[in-house]
């Protein structure tokens, strides 16, 4: 089969679009036929070798890629839920990865079955990018009709999906990222809008009752000043100043004040959480904001236009072409 592998930290130039051999699924696996994938920063940071142990020289799994849609094709002798011919999407983060790939070997408790009204790629969108903005979204309490939501790094697929979603749970959005996506953060809800080029929203005097960080550069101070006295701060990704901060000093703020700071602990494939997100995007709620399509042997494209932070929304890798419901 054909796969992007990954042998060691780089650039995309370090990606190889070769022939591997094609995985056997253990007991308690399926094997994927996979029809779409989409790219995360996560995939990025693999690629890259950040926040990687010491001394590590190559990537753990050598081919990346957690989120997939597609149709198995065998199944482990343990399986239960699934059957050949299912079609499934899910996020196989911190569980062998290997989305990029035309097949792939998945444990059964990371996948749901697809909705028949849902298309491939649009299932890909969902898996990682949907369920942590949701997640950060209901960081320690639900949001209040009203209430003021800041996302910062709104443009991407994460940010996407936290601005509808906030929007169907009442509040007033704020949606932070460049020039060029203003326009689109505005078509899909957004109240308001900075570019972040212009404006630093920590200094403008607002203040917001949540916000969730997807590309965090801003010190622990800057966000409590932007907070409002019992308001939250749930941190996504961003630079590792930014990160170290909020894992060490947002819970002594947490503990001595008000305000709530700190780092996401997502769940990935929670399965509330799906049905909850499923049901949204087949009611038309939420619509995945689809950049570009890349092919397969494309994945170094797609991941250098996303650590370019141009993309609006999520990019989604084709697997195979004329892909069908």
């Amino acid at each position: 089969m054909k796969a992007i592998v990954c042998t060691k930290f780089g650039s995309p130039d370090v990606l190889q679009f070769k022939e591997v051999e094609k995985p056997t699924p253990k007991d308690n696996e399926v094997l994927v036929k996979v029809h779409a994938a989409s790219v995360n920063a996560s995939d990025v940071e693999i690629m890259r070798g950040r926040y990687q142990p010491p001394f590590s020289r190559k990537p753990r799994y050598e081919i990346l890629g957690s989120d997939i849609a597609g149709r198995i094709e065998t199944v482990g002798s343990n399986i239960e839920q699934f059957q050949p011919g299912d079609d499934i999407f899910g996020d196989l983060f911190g569980c062998g990865w290997g989305a990029f790939a035309e097949y792939v070997c998945v444990p059964e408790k990371v996948l749901t079955l697809k909705p028949a009204s849902m298309t491939f790629e649009d299932a890909a969108t969902l898996p990682q990018a949907a369920i942590v903005a949701l997640q950060g979204l209901r960081k320690k309490r639900q949001i209040q009709p009203g209430q003021k939501v800041l996302i910062n790094g709104a443009g991407g697929g994460m940010g996407t999906f936290a601005v509808q979603i906030a929007k169907l749970f009442g509040a007033e959005v704020t949606g932070v990222d460049s020039a060029e996506k203003l326009d689109m953060l505005r078509s899909i809800g957004a109240d308001h809008v900075i570019d972040y080029t212009q404006e630093d929203f920590s200094k403008s005097g607002q203040r917001y009752d949540l916000i969730l960080d997807v590309a965090g550069h801003h010190s622990i101070r800057d966000y409590k000043r932007a907070l409002n006295p019992k308001g939250i701060l749930a941190v996504v990704g961003g630079s590792k100043g930014t990160l170290l901060q909020a894992v060490f000093l947002g819970p002594l703020i947490s503990i001595f004040g008000s305000k709530k700071m700190g780092i996401l602990a997502w769940k990935p494939n929670k399965k509330e959480d799906l049905a909850f997100l499923i049901e949204l995007l087949e009611a038309g709620k939420i619509v995945p904001v689809i950049d570009r399509r890349y092919p397969l042997s494309e994945v170094a494209e797609a991941l250098r236009y996303l650590e370019d932070g141009h993309a609006q929304g999520k990019l989604v890798i084709t697997v195979e072409r004329n892909n069908k419901t």
